[in-house]
């Protein structure tokens, strides 16, 4: 299957090896690039307590910073997914927990375990799941915008010939941003009409176009590995 993959070009490096490993052919089409803030993170080391991360993002401008205290990694991580904790572990982080939902989840995961006052590394745009829900809940969070999207200047018509001359069976969505600025580049949706559209949430599903919503799919939970598995085989 031929599948059109947003992501950034680095995590969509790592998606479309995972792709050929199941069969299918990856088209890699990025849309946006991170930018680290590693400004943002220096007084980590002066704020105790737990640290939240709904992005693997957020652990990679973590590694940008030319030094990180050996101290630092006996701090409890709680992260949405398995694959973002992983990448929390690789760092070197010792006490790492996932949800296997979304952001919600997470913030009553975290507020479970310890009601103390958490330090959020976030992104920006970002979905407001897990401060929300955070909120609802009475657990006291810390925002530290350690990185944001940037948006990548693509031509429409760039796209518009890659979907006439190799058009994908599916499209891979990890983000609303993301799927909202595919959609304001196609000029003619009915050539997305046989298309189906993979969505990593329900918030992501909601920023396809309503004529086309019919063609969408929810992961089961909010993971790369849930999300490829409505491919099927190739």
């Amino acid at each position: 299957m031929r599948v059109l993959v947003t992501r950034p070009l680095r995590s969509g490096e790592r998606t479309a090896e995972r792709l050929r490993d199941m069969g299918h052919e990856p088209m890699l089409f990025p849309l946006a690039e991170p930018v680290h803030d590693p400004a943002a993170l220096h007084d980590l080391a002066g704020r105790p307590g737990p640290l939240a991360v709904t992005s693997a993002e957020a652990i990679r401008a973590l590694a940008s910073l030319p030094i990180v205290a050996p101290e630092y990694f006996d701090r409890h991580v709680f992260t949405v997914g398995e694959a973002t904790a992983e990448e929390a572990r690789a760092l070197g982080f010792r006490s790492v927990m996932a949800s296997a939902g979304n952001g919600a989840d997470l913030a009553d995961m975290i507020f479970s375990a310890s009601p103390e006052p958490v330090t959020y590394l976030a992104g920006s745009p970002r979905a407001t799941t897990f401060e929300a829900r955070a909120n609802d809940i009475g657990l006291p969070v810390i925002v530290v915008e350690c990185y944001r999207m940037r948006p990548l200047r693509v031509d429409p018509s760039e796209l518009a010939e890659l979907l006439r001359t190799h058009r994908p069976q599916a499209i891979l969505f990890y983000s609303r941003e993301t799927a909202k600025a595919l959609f304001a580049l196609v000029e003619h949706q009915e050539i997305l009409s046989a298309v189906r559209f993979l969505c990593l949430s329900q918030a992501v599903a909601e920023a396809i176009p309503v004529s086309l919503r019919h063609s969408a799919d929810i992961a089961s939970t909010p993971e790369e590995g849930a999300l490829l598995s409505l491919l099927g085989g190739a």
